[in-house]
């Protein structure tokens, strides 16, 4: 099987560099060969966890990815050591270890790798990833809150794909953890597969299943659902509110409506401005529906406790 780089490129017909990028500077980072891997890696690694990063002088994602690895190692300050192996002049190592892609990380413990990933990595899980190593943690709590911190900042930025990985990474050491779940079922939700993201949702511990990452989700599904069930155009429900602003179905499916088309602030005013004019409409389905978002933003987010005042105003008054 041929080696692929990024793009696609097969690694056996990527360019070779004129010279390899210098030899860092750290005391505890090394490059090493065929010749020397035994040594650097198997037999080092009883002494302490070693790092290999699979790289070339022409992988983009390797330049980013290289000199992260690189200050975490150095930081631990010999808790753990690391080795680049660079596989333009070594391919003979990375077919040995079947690298199919790169960069490729693997750690090393007495002579065997105990864990690894493909790719660039946000910095916080190349910390996380170190840290686990030096503490000679497989799992556990503390673990599991480093890499849920860094999946949750992958997702923030955008790196559903990253996120994921993390959020998998602590179900294996952890089945059912209920963040963990949430927050796969969350990057399958933000992929358009709702499927997946129920089947997710179903690999919650008994224990985890009324916890608020879940819960969150659930809602979200629903409101997904309900939103893809809501009839009717926006230009149509809001033209029937023009002849009737007491039409309060009217108002209800454009709530619905708004929300499918991302504007979640738009379907609580919405919801908010029927409660104002018939709070018990068909059986409190307005604040029903309320409730449900509030859900599924979470309690801490700023439109819940906008939206949580107002309706407290309205109920109360």
């Amino acid at each position: 099987m041929a080696l692929i780089g990024p793009g696609g490129r097969p690694l056996s017909s990527a360019p070779k560099a004129e010279s390899s990028a210098p030899t860092s500077s750290s005391p505890y980072v090394k490059d090493t060969s065929l010749e020397t891997f035994a040594a650097d890696v198997l037999e080092a690694s009883r002494e302490v966890p070693v790092i290999v990063d699979f790289w070339a002088p022409w992988c983009g994602p390797c330049k980013q990815l290289g000199p992260a690895l690189e200050k975490a190692v150095d930081e631990a300050r010999g808790k753990v050591r690391m080795v680049k192996v660079n596989i333009d002049e070594n391919q003979e190592i990375a077919r040995q270890l079947r690298i199919q892609s790169i960069p490729t990380v693997y750690a090393f413990r007495n002579g065997q790798p105990v864990d690894g990933f493909q790719g660039a990595i946000p910095e916080s899980q190349v910390k996380a990833f170190v840290q686990q190593l030096v503490s000679g943690a497989h799992g556990g709590p503390d673990h599991a809150a480093e890499v849920l911190a860094a999946a949750e900042e992958a997702f923030a930025a955008g790196d559903v794909g990253t996120a994921a990985q993390a959020f998998a990474h602590v179900l294996q050491d952890e089945p059912g953890h209920p963040k963990a779940v949430a927050g796969l079922a969350r990057c399958y939700l933000k992929s358009g597969d709702m499927e997946r993201a129920k089947k997710t949702l179903q690999l919650v511990r008994p224990d985890g299943a009324n916890d608020e990452a879940v819960r969150a989700v659930e809602a979200e599904l629903q409101l997904l659902e309900q939103a893809a069930g809501a009839a009717g155009e926006l230009g149509e429900m809001q033209s029937r509110l023009a002849a009737n602003p007491n039409d309060h179905q009217a108002r209800y499916d454009l709530a619905l409506a708004k929300d499918a088309h991302g504007d979640r602030e738009g379907a609580l005013d919405e919801l908010l401005e029927i409660v104002r004019r018939d709070r018990k409409w068909n059986e409190d389905a307005a604040r029903k529906h309320l409730v449900t978002l509030f859900e599924a933003m979470g309690p801490t987010d700023p439109r819940t406790i906008s939206a949580r005042r107002r309706l407290s105003s309205l109920l109360f008054s």
